[in-house]
């Protein structure tokens, strides 16, 4: 029996312009290529597991609004179940304002919308499909109170809870007890820390996620853009290198990397073989523009691994 991948997070439309440079404060600069593309951190997480082939079912909430419907349509054509994304009076859809330099560089503005009105009680009115043996994802853009009741609802149900600390700020241990794989890009594991911002070296990297380990979750992946990640759990400290591309847009990339990871583990694999599949996956979204739009197909990342 497939084993359930259970989305709790947001759902937003993105606004999308490239740009040559990014702006800097108080400056205006010309851009071009708008686009309007679904995306929110838990839709894009949902959309890479319904895209490649898992069985998805989101949590959330969206406006009464056009773009409401939009993004429950997105998901649903990519084969993910959204009958728990509730539509709420009296507040928009989350909107992401997003700017992409040359090189995949971008900058982002978010809006939360409903997604601030994401509550517990939803996630207990969603009780039904936290399945013992399933996977939770979880990131940081509905309330913390809600990821909080999400991440312990699904400890309590025997699911393995994945969290990607994004956008980044500080957790509390009680949180992170209930995390069974943490992944933070770079800059939200110098946060989660409390370390000053800077550029992570490779070498740096074991040292990084070892002390992530400490703050309580069973195993940390370090996301590390085009050097890759780094696992490290109670078994293992080691670097699972990334594919080698052009980048045209990182937006997204994390969250396609989460979806994927969660496919490769309900469907039986290890941790390493799901990071190298998420890794693959990962990366050939970065060779494409926008959130949902640059999330690959399962066959195209089955042929990119030679299989």
């Amino acid at each position: 029996m497939e084993k359930p991948i259970v989305i709790v997070g947001s759902l937003n439309m993105d606004f999308v312009v490239q740009v040559d440079k990014l702006p800097q404060p108080g400056q205006t600069v010309p851009g071009r290529g708008f686009q309007m593309i679904p995306g929110g951190k838990g839709a894009n997480q949902a959309c890479a597991v319904g895209k490649l082939g898992g069985l998805g079912r989101m949590v959330g909430r969206v406006g009464a609004d056009v773009f409401g419907e939009t993004l429950k349509a997105s998901l649903s054509s990519a084969g993910v179940d959204t009958g728990r994304v509730l539509a709420t009076d009296g507040e928009s859809t989350g909107v992401a304002l997003i700017f992409v330099e040359k090189g995949g560089q971008n900058m982002i503005v978010v809006a939360a919308g409903a997604n601030g009105r994401v509550t517990p009680a939803d996630i207990e009115k969603a009780a039904d499909c936290f399945e013992k043996g399933g996977y939770l994802l979880m990131q940081l853009e509905t309330p913390m109170e809600t990821v909080k009741a999400a991440a312990a609802l699904g400890r309590s149900r025997g699911m393995t809870t994945i969290l990607d600390p994004a956008p980044a700020r500080p957790l509390d241990a009680a949180l992170l007890r209930n995390i069974d794989t943490l992944t933070p890009n770079e800059t939200e594991a110098l946060v989660l820390l409390g370390r000053p911002p800077s550029a992570v070296l490779l070498e740096e990297a074991r040292g990084l996620a070892a002390a992530l380990l400490e703050l309580g979750p069973r195993s940390v992946i370090l996301k590390m853009g085009d050097k890759g990640a780094w696992l490290s759990d109670s078994k293992e400290s080691r670097h699972h290198p990334a594919r080698k591309v052009e980048a045209v847009d990182a937006t997204a990339a994390g969250d396609v990397f989460n979806g994927a990871l969660a496919v490769a583990l309900a469907e039986g694999r290890s941790l390493g073989d799901a990071i190298a599949f998420a890794n693959c996956a990962a990366s050939i979204s970065v060779t494409r523009l926008g959130a949902q739009a640059s999330v690959p197909t399962r066959s195209e990342v089955d042929t990119a691994l030679g299989r």
